[in-house]
């Protein structure tokens, strides 16, 4: 044991108190990662729903557009009566455009259907997946994981965009 140096009470307990505070930075970005992403599904679940599993399913022409809403008739595709509902901006590229949508119950909002429906509803995961993906830089430094988590996030908000 010649050349073998004894470190004290006082540095072991700090060397242990430091590594037990990055375990908890670890634990804490998880726990946030987790949070994040459970509450961007949350909020887009209503919206992924009525995109894939509505009953009240038809067409919507775009006729006029004000800063946060599109509106215009919808025709059922199981026939009736058409009816005059609102779809939010985003979804919409202006006036004169028809797509597929489906009705939300009991309101006159309407969603779109089909991929671009789905991915339009999951904007809030996008944002979700962006945040985390700081938590996932700034936290454990899991630098690969945030490039992919962001990398995603960015194309859950382009690619609807692009299918227009």
């Amino acid at each position: 044991m010649v050349g073998r140096v004894r470190r004290s009470r006082a540095r072991r307990a700090a060397e242990s108190a430091f590594g037990l505070l990055l375990l908890l930075k670890a634990v804490v970005a998880g726990a946030l990662v987790v949070a994040l992403l459970a509450a961007g599904v949350w909020v887009s679940w209503d919206g992924v729903r009525d995109a894939l599993a509505s009953d009240a399913r038809g067409t919507m022409t775009v006729r006029s557009c004000t800063q946060s809403w599109c509106s215009g008739p919808f025709t059922p595709v199981s026939g009736g009566a058409a009816r005059v509902v609102r779809v939010d901006r985003l979804v919409s590229r202006g006036t004169g455009q028809r797509f597929a949508v489906a009705s939300r119950p009991g309101t006159s909002v309407v969603v779109r259907t089909g991929v671009a429906g789905v991915l339009f509803a999951l904007r809030s995961v996008a944002g979700a997946l962006l945040l985390s993906a700081l938590a996932l830089w700034v936290g454990p430094g899991l630098r690969r994981w945030a490039w992919g988590a962001a990398a995603l996030g960015v194309a859950l908000i382009a690619v609807p965009f692009a299918l227009g």
